[in-house]
């Protein structure tokens, strides 16, 4: 249940009226009916922060606090109320701070400091507050209320003394913003939500309300937001070919009562039968395949915009958009390799297998280089003596372009790193106009220009901020070790073990080709080499993952695991397509792995029977030296995929039933 509390407590609230209200009367009953608007279960108005904290400590689930000086559409309330971007999020206004207010400085989406010199916005006088950290902006009322309860750390004992939470701008600290201020000073992760389109706007006298109130007649409400469904910064290709129609598919899947799910199972339908028509070949059947695969897409946006739009968000929803853009690009990979395999090319199914590869690790690589990045924002800069090295001057170059959207070099910095708008219309404009092997030699020559961009830029700049993000969270999980890494000896160095392993499967996977190609068969002792060390990397399991670096170890180990078996395939003979698809299950179970870490959700319930990375590999050894590779292949495949299944399962439906105390789908 979500709770709604209206604070009574700033000065404002004594004078400004609502129109058509007798004189004197506050705003605080107009905000309590727009929170109900937005979706609140229940609305409170609090005389004064001890109440508050009173209803704060007895609540449940997130609680919706604002001052009584907040002029706003209700959609910006319901956008606070219902932002997927983190369980604590903050109101944050371009207007200028008035005296009381609290200003914020915003890196990466995220509020990490109050009252900084170079702040980017000001505290909108309203904040949702998750349930984890409802403790903390308890203790932060009782002690803005003048109570002293025990705190973590003795500097929070007297408001005044916590960093921002006494006056700013000459004036006395507004309630509201006292609470944002205190929740900062504890290290709070706090997300910001700002407003686009629409309009709010913090108020201290009549005058100010009447300019508000006009601003807010002034706007479409549902029109701004089925703009605000589309993502202020996309790419070129999804910007300029996608987002200048596909709102109107929006509105249109809203009004006949469509979910984000039901749009991403078509796109998810599109794209299967682009695969297929790839697959088939012939002038017509190319350009049909081209043709759905390009609306494919556009319905891959349209679920994301009809989730914002309808603000119908959750957990399950994230997870399976993940899940589903990832199946649909290695879908249409399996078409075009087979494709081109009919056609007459011996190597499309390498081929395919190839472009899958490259874009998980480099999938790998994004994410973990933005969990560094975001762990970078929240931590206090620190000033080193390679400030103006070649890092800085990246990061610095970048953030510039970043800030430039309508330049040139924006759009070129946001179109060479290869991302999915392009990758899907490269695909697309390739295979009707050229075929499937150019299609897919297209997307491994681009995609392997970008990774070398991408990874040289990201590795000097993860050197200069110096974060080992990897240290933050479980290495074991994300590395995906399983119960023999833990059983092995501890080495140090994980990043270099992880590497030399990778070096060893792709070692491994030119020897087997170059033997398959010449007759003959890979020497038993090039496979157990490879596995030693693979094994070797596993030791890396338990050692300090503390290296600026060593984000880039889940990206090293996939590499490895996934050449070893595509190796072990091709030293054993196993027909292409087998070896394709336990790959494609392999990127099923990691890109599960990756989806819980952007959503900040805990491993998968059976995590434990995928047995980890290196046992997989000994298992795919024993089946190759044995003389059964493909049926090592072939029964690891089946096994894994019911094990991801079952899991998916348990995840969304079972468990969740049982928490809610029935039995429901997921949706």
């Amino acid at each position: 249940m979500t709770l709604a509390i209206v604070l009574a407590a700033d000065p404002a609230a004594g004078h400004l009226t609502e129109p058509g209200r007798p004189a004197g009367e506050p705003l605080t009953e107009r905000l309590a009916a727009q929170w109900r608007g937005a979706g609140a279960d229940d609305v409170r108005i609090a005389a004064d922060l001890t109440e508050l904290a009173d209803l704060v400590a007895a609540a449940t689930g997130p609680v919706l606090v604002s001052g009584a000086d907040l002029v706003a559409h209700t959609a910006v309330l319901k956008h606070l109320a219902t932002s997927p971007v983190g369980p604590t999020v903050a109101l944050v206004l371009t207007d200028p701070p008035a005296p009381g207010q609290a200003t914020v400085r915003e890196e990466r989406g995220q509020v990490v400091e109050v009252d900084a010199a170079d702040a980017s916005g000001v505290f909108g006088g309203a904040l949702r507050v998750g349930p984890a950290d409802l403790p903390a902006l308890a203790d932060a009322a009782r002690r803005a209320a003048g109570a002293a309860p025990d705190a973590p750390d003795a500097r929070l004992t007297d408001p005044a003394s916590a960093p921002g939470v006494g006056a700013t701008d000459g004036g006395p600290r507004n309630a509201v913003d006292r609470l944002v201020a205190d929740l900062a000073a504890r290290g709070t992760l706090i997300f910001a939500q700002r407003v686009r389109l629409l309009v709010a706007h913090r108020v201290g006298d009549e005058a100010q309300r009447a300019a508000a109130e006009a601003a807010v007649a002034a706007v479409d409400e549902d029109r701004a937001e089925l703009k605000l469904s589309v993502k202020e910064r996309d790419d070129f290709f999804t910007t300029f070919f996608v987002s200048t129609w596909s709102p109107y598919v929006t509105k249109a899947a809203a009004r006949i009562g469509i979910g984000p799910t039901g749009v991403t199972m078509v796109s998810v339908a599109f794209a299967v039968a682009a695969a297929v028509l790839f697959g088939a070949g012939g002038r017509l059947a190319l350009v049909a395949g081209a043709i759905l695969l390009y609306l494919g897409f556009v319905l891959d946006c349209v679920d994301g915009q009809l989730a914002r739009y309808t603000r119908h968000f959750s957990a399950w929803g994230g997870w399976l958009d993940t899940m589903a853009d990832r199946f649909k690009e290695y879908v249409v990979y399996a078409g075009l390799g087979f494709g081109a395999t009919h056609a007459g090319f011996r190597y499309g199914w390498a081929l395919a297998l190839a472009a899958m590869t490259l874009q998980t690790v480099r999938h790998m690589t994004d994410t973990w280089y933005g969990a560094l990045h975001d762990e970078a924002a929240r931590r206090p800069k620190v000033v080193t003596a390679d400030a103006g090295g070649i890092g800085g001057k990246l990061n610095a170059a970048s953030t510039r372009v970043q800030a430039d959207t309508g330049s040139v070099s924006y759009w070129l910095k946001r179109t060479v790193v290869f991302p999915i708008g392009e990758r899907w219309a490269l695909i697309a404009i390739a295979a009707a106009l050229f075929g499937p092997l150019v299609a897919l030699v297209a997307v491994l020559v681009w995609g392997t220009l970008a990774f070398a961009y991408t990874g040289g830029l990201r590795t000097l700049r993860a050197r200069w901020m110096r974060v080992p993000v990897m240290a933050t969270v479980d290495a074991g999980l994300h590395r995906d070790d399983g119960l023999l890494a833990r059983t092995l000896p501890t080495a140090r160095r994980p990043l270099l073990l992880a590497v030399l392993g990778a070096l060893g499967s792709a070692g491994t996977l030119v020897w087997a080709l170059l033997a398959v190609h010449s007759g003959g068969d890979l020497p038993v002792f090039v496979p157990v080499l490879a596995l030693v060390l693979l094994l070797g990397a596993a030791q890396g399991s338990r050692a300090p993952h503390d290296g600026s670096l060593d984000w880039l170890v889940p990206a090293a180990l996939r590499a490895a695991e996934y050449l070893f078996a595509i190796a072990v395939g091709v030293a054993g003979r196993a027909p292409a397509w087998l070896i394709f698809g336990y790959v494609l299950v392999l990127t099923l179970h990691h890109y599960d792995l990756t989806a819980r870490l952007e959503k900040r959700q805990v491993a998968p319930p059976l995590h434990a029977a995928t047995l980890g990375w290196p046992a997989r590999s000994v298992l795919l050894a024993i089946g190759l030296i044995a003389g059964y590779a493909s049926i090592a292949l072939a029964t690891m495949t089946a096994y894994l995929f019911m094990v991801f299944v079952a899991s998916v399962v348990l995840a969304w439906v079972v468990l969740p039933a049982r928490a809610r105390g029935g039995v429901r789908s997921p949706g």
